[in-house]
C-alpha cells in the first residue's frame, strides 16, 4: 500500500505538470495569434513554476535507494561542550521539524532528553511522509557552529558540535529477526509535561539488545505497552542500519577506497560570527542568509548533496 501510493503520488504529480505546460502553452498561442504583449508577464510566470516543478521531480528521480521513499528516524546528540552544545542540538532539532513542516511531513517525537541547563542532550524524531528518508539521508553527520555564546558573559565566540544520525523506518516486511531472550527492558519515569499519570507511572522504557549493545528509548506514549512498541520500532531500525553498515563495509573491502559519509565526519558548518555563512563540505553549496537556513532552508543543501551523489555513482 505504502508503494501503491508513493507511484500515484507520482503520477498525480506528472498529470499536474502536463496540464501547467498545456495551459501556459494555450495561454503563448493565443497570444501570439492575436499578438498579444500582454499575456508574457503570464506566461513567464507559468514557466518558472513549470521549472520549478519539474526540478523537483527530477530530484525526486535520484531517490532510486531500495527504502528512499520510507519514513525517516532521525536522532540528534550534541557534542561536548555542556550547554553551549546542547542549546545548538536544539537549534538544529527546531531546524529539522520547520523543514519537515514545509515539506509537508508529519513530525513525531519520540524521545528526548532536555539539556542540563538549557536546550536538549538527545532526540529522536519520526519524520512520515513520501521519501522523508531519501531526502534526510543527506543530513547524517556532524554539524558544526560558530558564533559568539549566550552563554559567556564575555561575549567570546565558541565552536559547538551536534551530531544526527538518520535511519529509514523499516516495516514489517523486512526480516530483521529480533530475540526476545537478547533484550534487556528497563522502565522508569517518563520526564516533562503529561500530568499525574506520567509522574506516577514507569511508563517510560529503554531496551538494550546485549549482542549488538544497541540501545534505543521512548517515553512518548502515555502506556508502557506503547513505548515498548515504538522501542521494538526504533530497535529494528538500528538493527537494519548496522546491517546494511556490514554489507556497505563488505563493498568496500572487495571495492577499494570509498567515502562514505559517516558518523564522526563534519558535513557542515554554520557560521553566525564574524560573519554569516553556511556551507556544506562534501558538496562545496554555500548560503549567507543563515536564518533562512535555521528556519528549514535546506532544500538547497538536500538537492546538492543528491547531485553530488548521482555523478559519483556515475563516475
Amino acid at each position: 500500500m505504502q508503494e501503491l501510493t508513493g507511484l500515484k503520488g507520482s503520477i498525480e504529480d506528472f498529470e499536474r505538470m502536463r496540464h501547467r505546460h498545456e495551459d501556459v502553452y494555450t495561454l503563448w498561442q493565443l497570444g501570439m495569434d492575436e499578438q498579444d504583449d500582454s499575456v508574457y508577464a503570464d506566461v513567464s510566470e507559468g514557466l518558472k513554476a513549470l521549472q520549478t516543478e519539474v526540478e523537483h521531480m527530477e530530484l525526486a528521480l535520484l531517490l532510486s535507494g531500495e527504502y528512499d521513499a520510507n519514513n525517516a528516524i532521525i536522532t540528534l546528540h550534541a557534542g561536548a561542550g555542556g550547554t553551549e552544545a546542547q542549546d545548538w542540538a536544539q537549534m538544529l532539532l527546531r531546524m529539522y521539524v520547520r523543514w519537515a513542516e514545509r515539506s509537508g511531513y508529519k513530525v513525531e517525537t519520540l524521545d528526548l532528553l532536555p539539556g542540563d541547563e538549557a536546550g536538549v542532550k538527545s532526540a529522536t524524531l519520526m519524520i512520515s511522509g513520501r521519501n522523508a528518508y531519501g531526502y534526510l539521508k543527506a543530513e547524517k553527520g556532524v554539524h558544526r557552529l560558530v558564533r559568539i555564546s549566550p552563554f559567556d558573559s564575555s561575549a567570546r565566540r565558541h565552536t559547538s558540535f551536534a551530531a544526527l544520525d538518520v535511519m529509514p523506518e523499516i516495516d514489517d516486511n523486512v526480516e530483521i529477526v529480533i530475540n526476545p531472550v537478547d533484550l534487556k527492558v528497563d522502565t522508569y519515569r517518563a520526564s516533562g509535561a503529561g500530568g499525574q499519570h506520567i509522574n506516577k507511572t514507569d511508563s517510560a522504557v529503554r531496551m538494550t539488545h546485549l549482542p549488538t549493545g544497541v540501545i534505543v528509548q521512548c517515553q512518548s506514549e502515555r502506556s508502557q505497552i506503547q513505548n515498548r512498541e515504538q522501542c521494538m520500532r526504533l530497535l529494528r531500525a538500528k538493527l537494519f542500519e548496522l546491517e546494511l553498515q556490514k554489507q556497505q563495509d563488505k563493498k568496500d573491502e572487495i571495492g577499494g577506497e570509498y567515502h562514505a559519509i559517516e558518523w564522526g565526519s563534519q558535513i557542515r558548518s554554520y557560521v553566525f560570527h564574524p560573519y554569516s555563512l553556511v556551507k556544506d563540505h562534501r558538496t562545496g553549496f554555500e548560503i549567507g542568509n543563515t536564518q533562512l537556513v535555521m528556519d528549514g532552508g535546506l532544500d538547497g543543501f538536500i538537492e546538492a548533496y543528491l547531485r553530488h551523489i548521482s555523478r559519483k555513482d556515475n563516475e
